[in-house]
């Protein structure tokens, strides 16, 4: 024991009397709390500065300016420290004693301290970087990514090294904020086959990783942006995460989301919602330029009547201290919600004016079109406007830009189109894709209304111009090979000029790839018909064979696309049953997960084809769904709240006519009565001359009304009454038929009244409607399904339905009074009799 307790003495001694060999720079460099601290030790130290302190001393620099938040960040001034020149000049001269992390580290630390991307240092780095690329820790290697990404370098060979150096070790990568982060940066190369496998493994991470980290699935949500794809599963994993956090968020990060979100055309009540109340708790706080942009942008669109007119005030009081950037998102914010404040218009545009020489041509653009679609008043400015946006157009070589500045130029007045900006177009027409030809001929359109100097008996630039987009758009859809991407082109397309010289060469086209439509293209495919209004049986049979087959392939959400045209188009096949039905099974499991106006539309869909499954009926028309309906409804756009609102009342009364048994009740007479004093209840020519000639058919104007609203606010152009005998009926003067403030005839405020119980026995109610070309398909004759479902639902109300298409009413046989008497004559007294 006395042994043992001699060395353990010796040994303290030999220890504590041993020096030490203590790094005192390093040592003073991590308790540094601030830049000024780091650059006084390396002013003081710059003989002893090896490469770790070179390392530490910039990257602590950075952390600094992280740490603050982006209104307090003092970047520039670093940047022009003579110690910040020291560090730049250490680290060039000590690359090669660096090992790879500290490499990476440090070219991201200065390139976010804004050293210029052409500087020897930053090139010196990546070139360094490029050297050792194979043996980079994939964390190394997704920063590496990231900063060729700062130095646009998207599409550079290095990047693509990167990405294949990914895919080939995929598998092994168990970070998600390393792979999400390497999917940004490569987003640009990637394949369809890599993002599929990118996809699949990142829906496996998600599940592993920390759900309070909401950048990993924000980022996941980006590269979907970035990809044009919208993969249903992986959103909602996604939102499902974002949800999560939202009570951490910022007004930032929220107006980020969003963003992305509208994008990808994912509007998510839960996440909309939460976002509104969260957006609402950050007001008080949110008092500088900078995060009160955010906050404008993001809750403006959400709040309501008197949140937006706070967030106005506000904006007024703070319109003098924004900068440009901060200007145009509050103008962009002003147009979304419609707003009328011309105080702070006035204010805004003041901003816009003294900066627009900093503007970029696609932020002048956006400008100017915030400012044109809120009718703001200032012949000055759009005269600055104007001449800005030629000059970006006669220099730009960037299709897409080009197709932009075209459009926003043809919002402005003008007088004539300069020569130049139709060569520019003539010269960047044969690299546009169909979307951006599109565009450009609804600019020529406008160019030549607006000409005086333009006759069509002459030839002219504008034919010119036309001549060479009717060119160009059918070869690029004659050369087109794959579907996915015609489609993409295809999604926006729509106007006169793509009916009238593509349209029909864009179906020849869709028959020819018939062979690729798959699972994944039918929502999509489905959509464009829908939207054309044009039926094609070849195209509809096989998604009708896709949809049977693969069915469980389709996310649930996807069934209301996919289903769309066959209701609208009212196109019935022999498979249709099948169809409908592997549908329904498909997304009834799925009914509490779908979004509450996306079940309105669905179902609406559904009833126009005469099909009400009792699971989506009675899940619609219960309490907690009305409820949840009524909030999200106050979060979207108006157009669209309007559209869900129509179709919840359309969809109740085709519930309370066609499925009585549900026992659904008709709740939409306030809405529909509010609906009819809106109405501008104005009865056109044509109608006019039809009321007449009736008269004179029924022997008499008092044999027939006009715009007659029945029970359940169907409202009909003409309606006479026939006695048992077929004989014309009068309407007597002293009729205690109630009539509208329009002056339109109302049968009785209940709707379950029967409208045959008022009549004399035997007699009958006929509605005569006149059908005009949007009752019908584009390319045929053939009568579409909402037409189809009032004719239903006015037969159950009582009524015997005489439909007059335009294009009987206005052929060549028809042009004559007698003649057009004797065709009502036969088909009121011929189809009442059968």
């Amino acid at each position: 024991m006395l042994g043992l307790h001699s060395v353990s003495l010796c040994l303290r001694r030999l220890l504590h009397n041993k020096p030490v060999n203590r790094d005192l720079v390093l040592e003073r460099l991590r308790v540094c709390c601030i830049e000024d601290h780091v650059f006084d030790i390396v002013g003081k130290n710059k003989a002893k500065l090896n490469v770790d302190h070179v390392s530490i001393a910039v990257g602590m620099l950075w952390q600094f300016q992280k740490e603050k938040p982006q209104l307090l960040r003092t970047v520039d001034l670093i940047k022009n420290h003579p110690q910040f020149l020291t560090l730049r000049v250490l680290a060039e001269n000590k690359i090669a004693q660096m090992d790879s992390m500290m490499l990476i580290d440090t070219l991201y630390n200065f390139l976010r301290l804004n050293v210029d991307h052409h500087d020897s240092l930053i090139q010196q780095l990546v070139t360094e970087s490029w050297l050792r690329l194979n043996k980079l820790s994939m964390t190394s290697l997704s920063k590496f990514s990231v900063c060729l990404a700062d130095q646009s370098l998207q599409y550079s060979p290095l990047m693509g090294q990167i990405t294949n150096i990914m895919a080939q070790k995929l598998s092994t990568i168990n970070d998600a904020r390393i792979l999400t982060t390497l999917m940004i940066s490569v987003t640009s190369l990637v394949s369809p086959s890599l993002r599929d496998a990118l996809i699949t493994r990142i829906f496996i991470l998600l599940d592993s990783m920390d759900r309070s980290y909401y950048n990993n699935p924000r980022r996941v949500v980006q590269f979907l942006r970035n990809q044009k794809y919208s993969h249903r599963p992986l959103l909602e994993k996604c939102n499902q995460m974002i949800l999560i956090n939202i009570p951490r968020m910022n007004a930032e990060n929220i107006s980020i989301i969003m963003g992305l979100y509208q994008s990808l055309q994912f509007n998510n009540c839960d996440f909309r919602l939460a976002a509104k109340q969260r957006l609402t708790e950050l007001i008080d706080s949110s008092t500088d330029p900078f995060s009160f942009t955010k906050l404008f942008v993001s809750l403006g669109p959400l709040a309501n009547p008197e949140i937006t007119e706070g967030l106005e005030n506000t904006a007024l009081l703070l319109a003098d201290e924004f900068n440009a950037q901060q200007a145009l998102a509050i103008a962009e914010g002003l147009e979304e919600i419609q707003s009328r404040n011309l105080s702070l218009m006035n204010k805004i545009a003041a901003v816009i004016q003294r900066n627009l020489h900093v503007y970029r041509p696609f932020e002048v653009a956006r400008i100017t079109q915030a400012l044109f679609f809120l009718q703001y008043q200032n012949p000055e400015l759009y005269t600055k406007l104007r001449l800005i946006l030629t000059n970006f157009l006669q220099n730009s070589v960037f299709p897409y830009e080009v197709t932009m500045l075209t459009r926003v130029l043809s919002l402005l007045p003008s007088p004539r189109v300069e020569e130049s900006l139709i060569a520019r177009l003539e010269a960047v027409l044969p690299q546009c894709n169909l979307s951006d030809l599109n565009t450009i001929a609804h600019a020529v359109a406008k160019w030549v209304r607006n000409d005086a100097s333009y006759s069509h008996n002459t030839p002219s630039k504008y034919v010119r111009l036309l001549q060479a987009l009717n060119r160009f758009g059918h070869e690029r859809l004659q050369t087109a090979e794959r579907l996915d991407l015609l489609l993409e082109e295809l999604k926006y397309v729509s106007g006169e000029w793509f009916e009238e010289m593509l349209l029909e060469d864009t179906m020849v086209t869709l028959k020819r790839m018939i062979d690729q439509i798959n699972w994944t293209n039918v929502p999509e495919l489905s959509l464009f018909l829908t939207r054309i209004n044009h039926l094609s049986p070849p195209l509809m049979e096989r998604i009708v064979d896709i949809v049977i087959e693969d069915i469980d392939k389709f996310h649930y959400s996807a069934t209301y696309a996919t289903l769309l045209p066959f209701s609208v188009l009212n196109y019935d096949t022999v498979k249709a049953d099948e169809m409908y039905e592997a549908c329904i099974q498909h997304f009834s499991p799925h009914i509490s997960l779908f979004d509450p106006h996306l079940l309105v539309l669905l179902a609406y869909s559904l009833a126009v084809a005469d099909c009400f499954p009792e699971d989506i009926v009675k899940e619609i028309f219960s309490i907690d769904f009305l409820g949840k309906l009524d909030s999200q409804l106050e979060t979207l756009p108006d157009a669209l709240n309007m559209r869900v609102r129509l179709r919840l009342m359309e969809l109740n009364r085709a519930v309370c006519l066609e499925c009585p048994e549900y026992q659904v009740p008709w709740f939409h007479e306030r809405y529909c009565q509010h609906l009819q004093k809106k109405g501008n209840g104005s009865v056109n020519t044509l109608q006019q001359q039809i009321h007449k000639m009736l008269g004179e058919v029924l022997g008499g104007i008092n044999y027939v009304r006009i715009a007659v609203v029945t029970p359940y606010f169907y409202t009909i152009d003409f309606e006479c009454v026939l006695s048992k005998e077929l004989k014309p009926l009068p309407y007597v003067e002293s009729s205690s038929l109630p009539i509208s403030s329009r002056g339109q005839v109302q049968w009785g405020t209940d709707p379950h009244s029967s409208i045959g119980d008022e009549l004399p026995p035997g007699a009958q109610r006929l509605v005569v409607d006149f059908l005009d070309s949007k009752s019908f398909c584009k390319n045929s004759r053939h009568m579409k399904g909402e037409t189809l479902m009032r004719k239903r639902h006015l037969e159950m109300l009582g009524y015997c339905v005489i439909q007059i298409p335009h294009f009987e009413w206005n052929s060549m046989e028809l042009s004559t009074q007698d003649s057009w008497k004797n065709y009502l004559k036969k088909k009121i007294f011929r189809e009442c009799s059968l």
